[in-house]
């Protein structure tokens, strides 16, 4: 297809349901807390089928199969979340899926999470498991491997990393099976034969292949002595095209985040593209995997991280690389993606960010997602030969009709007067002044908020709050001197940032000083405790979701898993492990605190929760602790959202003394 013609948003010919009408929410928490309808999506070889996963009630996750032209979607898998929960299904020809759950198992006072692979065909016949089988002789895996390749060329078969475990005593027999760590096999999905590509090792944790199924780099971790706990360090080999030979390639650090980082290998030019940095910043450069490694800079940009390749189809080819400064922006290597990536947004409402998730084998069909602050996703299938749209899903139905809020880029100066970046939510059809305000920092802390929807701020707009979400110090995107050391080590920097962001919300007369809260999820409910614990009385009421309190305990928590040292040198020690604990300054929190926190939380344990709710009883601060029985840091069960978002909002109304808005 000529690019002339795809410049042209005309061209493209739209199929899809006319807007909804404007509506008004009878239950505002039910609709915006719902799980999203789409939680992961593939298209088949042909084009002319996805699979994808959607929510059941509680934790319940569904995986059908559509047609694209239409007709109703069939069921191929479910799971309960009790343990397992599906993760994604991939198509591995136009019959046959493989999908993967995980789950977390208990085991005395410890959490731990499992993974495993099934192929299973369109109609649920026919499951198989495609990890090492299980006897009496060896302990149960934890994580049974990943895709290496899907085998664009191949019918059954695609190429897997499995991890091996040992058998243990067999007694009288010498006949047994000593395999262990991960390993590359080539296995039929339907028989379950399998073909040893790379054996197993036990430092192996990682392989990169050409997406044809030959292997050309593999990963392996280093250990921390007589502990056998995960050492800092990553190091990388690879071979030569006409080589089986190992080569050493170059390590990666995973605690201070230097060194190159391999993403993808690309069998047409030999090489391997990955992320290093240059000038600070996050870069992209394509190594040759050849006997000189030679190096080349793909792309950089001077004031923000590149954060990801685009890449398309089973065979994963790259076409792209993406940033975002204010908004998402993709750089096509490919002249067609590029035009058509322009039409497709000039030609849909609204112009929103438009994103390829995947294409048929000949790339004739692709599957896209249109997204933006007041999108909060529409799945569409295109047509290269005839230039038609089809609409074919909607991420969040419920909300197909409400107006949303709109969302606008803003900087504030912080109190040393560094500019800092966020994004600001007003609640449709307000003037945005003297306004009850949420300042709502995100999690990770090395994450960052995206001008994107969300549905947390998008709810709580509706119900009359200005939110803004800032990309505080601490954040990624913006290159390492923003990370500073990270926001725990550096958290008084990080939480200055949050605080001087509701101080600039009072003077440009959006928010109303005696009507300000801080809302915030893991690293963002920390923020919201410790910005309470810094300026007490600045936010006159605080909603904690999942935080981290006490950072010593976290410190100790982390040392029950494989890479506890690298979590602890992550956190650092010294005075500000204890100055930057709340749970442990409770006493200075003059604002109620509302809690939310899953009892299978590995990423953050309950403790965490439980310690701050008992300091602030002890310390005479209103607080009330909301436990969640069985479910983990993501709280994936929509009916479990809803009473969040239900009892947040009633509780910032009366701590802010606002009225009830129906």
């Amino acid at each position: 297809m000529k690019n002339g013609i795809l410049a042209s948003a005309g061209w493209i010919a739209l199929s899809m349901a006319a807007p909804a009408a404007a509506q008004q929410l009878d239950n505002p928490a039910e609709a915006f807390g719902q799980r999203p309808a789409v939680s992961s999506i593939a298209l088949s070889p042909s084009g002319n089928r996805v699979t994808y996963l959607g929510p059941g009630p509680g934790e319940e996750t569904r995986a059908y199969v559509a047609d694209v032209t239409g007709g109703q979607s069939s069921i191929v898998s479910v799971s309960d979340g009790d343990p397992m929960e599906l993760d994604w299904c991939r198509f591995v020809n136009e019959e046959r899926l493989v999908c993967s759950v995980s789950a977390l198992m208990r085991a005395e006072l410890q959490i731990y999470p499992v993974n495993r692979l099934f192929a299973i065909d369109d109609d649920s016949s026919d499951a198989r498991s495609l990890g090492q089988r299980d006897n009496i002789f060896r302990r149960n895996r934890q994580f049974e491997g990943s895709i290496v390749d899907w085998l664009p060329d191949d019918d059954d078969r695609i190429t897997m990393s499995r991890t091996y475990v040992p058998e243990q005593n067999r007694g009288a027999t010498r006949i047994v099976d000593r395999d262990e760590g991960l390993g590359v096999v080539l296995i039929d999905t339907r028989t379950g034969r399998t073909e040893r590509i790379e054996p197993p090792v036990r430092q192996n944790i990682r392989f990169l292949s050409d997406g044809y199924g030959t292997v050309r780099m593999k990963a392996t971790i280093s250990r921390r002595g007589a502990t056998g706990m995960a050492g800092e360090t990553i190091n990388y080999y690879y071979r030569t095209a006409d080589s089986d030979e190992w080569r050493e390639f170059g390590s990666y650090n995973m605690v201070d985040d230097t060194g190159f980082y391999p993403l993808v290998v690309d069998r047409a030019l030999n090489a391997v593209y990955g992320l290093d940095k240059h000038d600070g910043r996050d870069a992209l450069f394509r190594i040759t995997l050849n006997d000189t490694l030679d190096r080349e800079l793909i792309y950089a940009h001077p004031e923000v991280d590149v954060s990801r390749l685009v890449r398309l189809g089973r065979e994963r080819r790259v076409i792209g690389v993406g940033y975002s400064e204010d908004e998402n922006i993709v750089v096509y290597f490919d002249p067609e993606y590029e035009a058509l990536h322009e039409a497709l947004s000039n030609a849909l409402p609204g112009n929103p960010e438009i994103i390829f998730l995947d294409a048929s084998d000949d790339e004739s069909r692709l599957l896209v997602r249109a997204v933006g602050p007041t999108n909060p996703g529409r799945y569409y299938v295109f047509h290269k030969a005839t230039g038609a749209l089809n609409e074919i899903l909607l991420a969040r139905p419920a909300l197909e009709g409400v107006t949303l809020a709109e969302v606008r880029p803003v900087r504030y100066p912080a109190a040393d007067g560094t500019m800092i970046p966020g994004y600001l939510t007003l609640p449709p059809g307000s003037d945005g002044q003297n306004l009850p305000a949420i300042v709502l920092p995100h999690g990770g802390p090395e994450w960052r908020t995206f001008l994107s929807f969300d549905w947390l701020a998008q709810f709580f707009a509706h119900q009359g709050y200005a939110v803004l979400q800032p990309n505080f110090r601490g954040s990624y995107g913006y290159g390492e001197d923003w990370l500073v050391e990270n926001g725990f080590q550096s958290w008084a920097t990080a939480i200055g940032d949050v605080n001087d962001g509701a101080r600039w919300l009072v003077s440009e007369g959006v928010a109303n000083a005696d009507q300000l809260a801080a809302v915030g999820w893991s690293y963002g409910g920390y923020a919201a405790l410790q910005s309470g614990v810094i300026d007490p009385g600045l936010f006159k009421a605080i909603v904690a979701i999942a935080p981290v309190t006490d950072l010593p305990a976290l410190r100790q928590d982390a040392m029950a898993f494989f890479g506890g040292r690298n979590a602890a040198e992550y956190l650092g020690s010294g005075p500000h492990i204890l100055a930057g604990s709340p749970a442990r300054n409770a006493a200075r929190i003059t604002a109620p605190v509302l809690l939310f926190h899953g009892d299978e939380d590995i990423n953050v344990d309950i403790g965490q929760s439980r310690r701050m709710h008992d300091r602030l009883g002890d310390a005479g601060t209103q607080s009330e602790l909301v436990v969640f029985e069985g479910l983990d840091h993501g709280l994936r069960d929509s009916a479990v959202r809803i009473r969040m978002l239900e009892r947040s909002d009633t509780f910032l109304r009366m701590a802010l003394g606002l009225e009830d808005p129906s």
